[in-house]
C-alpha cells in the first residue's frame, strides 16, 4: 500500500474514545502507556492476496502483506498484541489440501499471541483441528466451549494474560452455538454454555480478581442480530457485563470502519470492533494508559 493511502485510510477511520468514563487523556505525557491491540477474524484460508480481477476485493488481503504491516505497526510500538477471533479454516484450496497446517504454520510466523475457535474450525471434525495443534505456536482460548470430554481438553484456556509495559491486559474467548451449525459429528462431545454468563464471570474475574489493567473479550459470536435482537452477540456481551474495555467480534463478515462506542450495564464505554473477513483488513486499536492506568482508546481499520 503506498504510503499517502495508508495515512488516508488511517486518518479516516480514526475515533479517540474515553474509557471507563473518564475524560480523554493527554498523551504528550512522557508517562503515557501506549498499548497497541492487532486483529484479524474469519480469514477462511485466504492465504494469498486477490488478483486484480476479483471486483471490490482487488489486490487487497494475503498473508504476506499482513506481515509485513504487523512487522512495521510492531517497530513502532513493541507493546503488541495481535489476536484472531476465529475461522481461521475454510475458504480456499489451501485448507482442502493441507487441512489446516499451513494457516497455523503461517500464524505462528506472524507471532499472533491468541486466536478464539469458531465454528468452520470444526469443518475437519475436532480430531482435525487437534492434529493441527502442533503447528500453532500461540494460544486458543474459548470459556464457553467446555471441551472437557474430548481430545482438545486442556488444550484450550478460558482466558490468557499478557502484560505489556507493566500493563496487565487479560483476554478471553467466546464462541458461537455449534449446534445448527456443525453436524454433531463434527464437534463431539463439545458443550456450550451460555456466553452471557460467561463474560459476566470471566469479565469480572479478570478484572477484580486477576486485577488486569484491560480486558479483552475475542468473540466468534456475530456482531448484532436485527431479526433476533436478544441472540447472544457481541453487541448484548457489551450491554450485559461491566468489566470489558474491548470486544473483538467475528462470525458475521462485518465490516466497521472503526470501532462501535457501546454502552455497557453501568453505562461506561465499550469498544466492540470486527474487520470484514478474508484477511483484507487488520484492525487496529491503541489503548493509552495515564500514570493512574486511565485509559482511552483510538481505533483503525487498515486496508491490507
Amino acid at each position: 500500500m503506498k504510503r499517502r493511502e495508508f495515512i488516508q485510510q488511517t486518518a479516516a477511520t480514526s475515533a479517540l474514545v474515553s474509557l471507563g468514563g473518564l475524560g480523554l487523556q493527554s498523551f504528550s505525557s512522557p508517562t503515557t502507556k501506549k498499548i497497541t491491540i492487532l486483529h484479524t477474524n474469519d480469514v477462511h484460508s485466504h492465504i494469498d492476496p486477490f488478483g486484480p480481477d476479483d471486483g471490490r476485493n482487488a489486490n487487497k488481503g494475503g498473508v504476506a502483506r499482513r506481515a509485513s504491516l504487523v512487522e512495521r505497526i510492531r517497530k513502532e510500538n513493541p507493546n503488541t498484541l495481535l489476536l484472531d477471533a476465529g475461522d481461521i479454516f475454510q475458504g480456499t484450496p489451501y485448507f482442502n489440501y493441507y487441512g489446516g497446517e499451513l494457516e497455523f504454520k503461517l500464524m505462528s510466523m506472524l507471532k499472533y499471541d491468541a486466536a478464539t475457535i469458531g465454528n468452520h474450525d470444526f469443518d475437519n471434525g475436532i480430531e482435525g483441528l487437534f492434529s493441527q495443534l502442533p503447528h500453532a505456536k500461540f494460544n486458543f482460548i474459548s470459556a464457553n466451549y467446555d471441551f472437557s470430554n474430548t481430545v482438545m481438553d486442556t488444550h484450550v484456556k478460558p482466558y490468557k494474560i499478557f502484560v505489556k509495559d507493566g500493563i496487565k491486559i487479560g483476554v478471553f474467548g467466546l464462541g458461537i452455538e455449534l449446534n445448527g451449525l456443525v453436524i454433531k459429528d463434527l464437534y463431539k462431545e463439545t458443550k456450550y454454555l451460555d456466553p452471557i454468563e460467561i463474560a459476566q464471570d470471566m469479565s469480572r474475574i479478570l478484572k477484580e480478581q486477576e486485577q488486569c489493567d484491560l480486558v479483552i473479550c475475542l468473540s466468534h459470536l456475530g456482531y448484532y442480530y436485527k431479526n433476533s435482537p436478544e441472540k447472544a452477540s457481541d453487541l448484548v456481551v457489551a450491554r450485559a457485563t461491566k468489566d470489558i474495555d474491548l470486544i473483538i467480534g467475528g462470525h458475521t463478515h462485518t465490516f466497521l470502519p472503526k470501532p462501535t462506542v457501546e454502552k455497557n450495564s453501568v453505562e461506561k464505554n465499550v469498544l466492540v470492533n470486527q474487520v470484514g473477513c478474508y484477511g483484507l483488513y487488520l484492525g487496529r486499536i491503541d489503548f493509552y494508559f495515564d500514570s493512574n492506568k486511565n485509559a482511552s482508546a483510538k481505533g483503525t481499520s487498515i486496508i491490507v
